[in-house]
């Protein structure tokens, strides 16, 4: 069977020389050629993760991540380590809230043998009762080394008060209970319903021929069947909690916190005012907190912001590591840069250099094969369609002051405000009027 459709059924884009084509049982493939690189990224991604996982399975996509690296039906995991070095490739896979990726990176010559690797890792895993055994001991261990990071611990406690009761709330590793429940039933029902090729996309981008790349793909997945059945539920948009949470750790020399805001999802028409936004309040050395709050206060050694997009809502979210002294007083200045950006209009002159960053980041972030090979799937899986880069500097460059305190008043209600607050807090108490912004 041929694995091209009808012409029809390619859509290019010119500009970056993508092309996308649907195989007869469902599978999206897409491409980028770049024929002045000699690599090529491939990658297959599954459009789920685990916030799609169900309370009793917290954990199982991060798990099958790691399950399929054991072994599969004519490989086993050194076998695996042994071929992938000898064409000095680059295998790697992770797992988040909305999806999982398996890639790989090589020379343009072998993309044959990759190719090969890397379907055989994700259409043929074993899943032995050993091997999930074993696995399941290495990740209660990644549990443990986690929670006894600070930052990870704070941003986790905030994560998890922030969408309370939901799984986008839940940790992508599982707890401890969750994973020691995994059997092989398990994992295998959770891989056949996910691993489908209506929730798959396979993305490439470097030096390749996209016919002949999707006659390859094609060949590789003609044994997985088409998807049948209604494909699985999306859950609702989460709600979040705006809660003050005081999470005492007498070992902890320094405290560390956690402030963060609703924002909006990742397709939101207003995502480059709020990436704008988030660079002019806490993202690199000229930021506002960074300025006020390390370089002439002296009250941190680390804190920044940062946006956490998904497919239907999303956080803006401040972190700090401080003393326990010096709290009340980050909080503070936190609250007031907050207050400045609602209340007053920010400099052309600032939101230039915002824009000149954002533009520098998003042009740099395409310069290797990797980086497009995940641009491909992330465009495809949020938008369905490719936006080149002059189309995202014109949305950059359209975004106005006025954008940027409009979008600041609607994020920075002091209702909406949510706060965690881990370490040796000793008398430390932090009330909502402390948030009045």
């Amino acid at each position: 069977m041929s694995a091209i459709l009808t012409p029809a059924a390619i859509t290019e884009s010119p500009s970056r020389n993508i092309r996308r084509t649907l195989l007869p049982n469902g599978l999206l493939v897409l491409t980028e050629s770049i024929p002045h690189v000699r690599s090529v990224s491939m990658g297959v991604w599954i459009a789920s993760g685990s916030r799609d996982e169900p309370l009793e399975l917290n954990g199982i996509s991060h798990f099958v991540e790691h399950m399929v690296f054991k072994g599969t039906t004519t490989r086993d995991a050194r076998q695996f380590a042994r071929e992938v070095d000898s064409i000095g490739g680059n295998l790697d896979a992770f797992t988040g809230k909305e999806n999982i990726c398996f890639n790989i990176k090589v020379l343009d010559e072998n993309i044959p043998p990759a190719l090969e690797l890397l379907t055989d890792l994700v259409l043929h895993p074993t899943f032995t009762p050993e091997d999930i055994s074993r696995e399941q001991g290495v990740i209660l261990e990644e549990i443990k080394m986690d929670e006894d990071s600070p930052d990870y611990l704070v941003h986790e406690t905030f994560t998890q008060q922030f969408w309370k009761g939901n799984a986008l709330g839940r940790p992508t590793l599982g707890t401890v209970k969750s994973v020691s429940s995994f059997t092989q039933p398990i994992v295998f029902d959770f891989y056949f319903s996910r691993f489908t090729p209506r929730n798959m996309v396979f993305s490439a981008a470097g030096n390749l021929d996209h016919d002949r790349f999707v006659a390859q793909v094609g060949e590789r997945f003609s044994g997985l069947g088409a998807s049948t059945g209604a494909p699985p539920a999306k859950p609702p948009a989460p709600a979040t909690f705006a809660e003050i949470t005081l999470k005492r750790k007498k070992s902890l020399e320094q405290v560390q916190l956690c402030l963060g805001v609703p924002a909006p999802p990742v397709d939101s028409p207003a995502r480059f005012a709020v990436y704008l936004l988030n660079s002019m309040l806490g993202s690199g050395m000229s930021s506002r907190l960074f300025q006020t709050i390390r370089e002439d206060r002296g009250l941190a050694y680390s804190i920044y912001s940062e946006t956490s997009p998904f497919r239907d809502t999303g956080a803006l979210s401040i972190y700090a590591g401080t003393s326990a002294e010096k709290t009340p007083e980050v909080i503070r200045l936190t609250i007031e840069e907050l207050r400045r950006l609602k209340e007053e209009p920010v400099p052309e002159a600032e939101l230039k250099r915002a824009k000149d960053q954002l533009k520098s980041n998003i042009v740099l972030g395409l310069e290797s094969s990797a980086s497009r090979m995940s641009n491909l799937a992330r465009q495809e899986m949020y938008f369905g369609r490719f936006f080149s880069v002059d189309e995202i500097v014109s949305e950059v460059e359209a975004v106005t002051a006025a954008d940027v305190q409009a979008l600041a008043r609607q994020l920075f209600r002091p209702e909406a405000i949510a706060l965690t607050v881990l370490g040796n807090l000793g008398p430390l108490d932090v009330t909502r009027e402390a948030l009045a912004c």
